[in-house]
């Protein structure tokens, strides 16, 4: 149920004080929506009649944003943002059927991408929308449908579905391999170790495993998964990456492992999105295709584990 009328003012006035307000002039916003000083400055005006709140203090000829219009205009342009991207997806796909997802990015581009034609191929109607997010954000405030996420099953107001557990390994190029004797585990806390700021205690966790102290942070520092893994493949150290995900570089060795040891589990991958659109088609298709072709990875992980002992 909407609010009372009084409490949702015209899209025209609100699409005049979003355009003032981030342009800090009145003329700037008529030059933008095609309109006057003065019809932007009678919409302004009718505005701040309706809600009765002052939203611009008026010093001459400039303008400048009240406390209260500066929250209010926040709020505005989410909101203008969130029709905006509604109305490009209805445009781009008039049957419906739009999934706005979030992911991570080395396991969307590695995994994800790659898979997703089967998606499509199966449910054709369905447009999938992916959108890079690195960290948990609030459904309540975004325009996304679901999300990716990795770590501990804790995403608050959202529900998660398990995909996938991640164990990660040891990896180098064949010549980093060759030119230092690494014999044990042991040997690896002198070796040159790539490190992912997301995961600084990576390599700390995986020594304790093995029952190795290990003092210090010591090598360097990425971003992201992709310009490590580039980097163990130029030869500038040892990286610990997802098993799963590295079969390309495996199957043509341009890494190898750097020491024969078991993984290390260091989390699951999940599928998160909020309970109360849970029902919506193309999201209720998606888990249920994506729910399947984890569990097909994680059994095609496990024989090769089995086999490799």
């Amino acid at each position: 149920m909407l609010p009372p009328r009084r409490f949702l003012p015209s899209f025209s006035l609100l699409a005049a004080f979003e355009a003032a307000a981030r342009t800090g002039s009145v003329t700037a916003a008529a030059n933008e929506l095609g309109l006057t000083q003065s019809a932007v400055s009678r919409q302004i005006s009718s505005l701040e009649r309706q809600l009765g709140v002052a939203l611009f203090l008026r010093e001459r000829q400039t303008i400048r944003l009240t406390i209260a219009g500066d929250t209010y205009a926040r709020e505005v342009r989410e909101a203008l943002r969130r029709i905006s991207n509604a109305s490009l997806n209805l445009r781009a796909n008039p049957a419906g059927g739009t999934l706005n997802l979030a992911i991570l990015p080395f396991f969307g581009s590695r995994w994800l991408t790659p898979r997703l034609p089967r998606f499509l191929e199966r449910h054709p109607g369905v447009v999938v929308n992916l959108i890079t997010r690195l960290e948990p954000f609030d459904f309540r405030f975004d325009t996304l449908d679901a999300a990716i996420h990795f770590g501990e099953p804790r995403w608050p107001g959202a529900s998660l579905s398990v995909l996938t557990d991640e164990d990660v390994i040891p990896v180098c190029a064949p010549a980093y391999l060759s030119r230092d004797d690494l014999r044990s585990c042991d040997d690896l806390r002198g070796a040159s170790l790539l490190h992912l700021n997301s995961r600084p205690d990576a390599w700390e966790n995986w020594f304790t495993s093995r029952g190795i102290e290990f003092e210090a942070l010591h090598g360097m520092l990425f971003d992201q998964f992709s310009t490590m893994l580039e980097a163990a493949v130029a030869g500038m150290g040892l990286a610990l990456m997802p098993r799963f995900l590295i079969d390309r570089e495996l199957d043509e060795r341009l890494l190898v492992p750097a020491i024969e040891t078991s993984p290390l589990h260091s989390g699951r991958y999940f599928l998160a999105y909020p309970p109360e659109r849970g029902s919506y088609p193309p999201l209720a298709a998606f888990r249920t295709w994506i729910v399947e072709e984890a569990a097909r990875t994680q059994d095609r992980v496990a024989r090769s584990s089995r086999i490799g002992q």
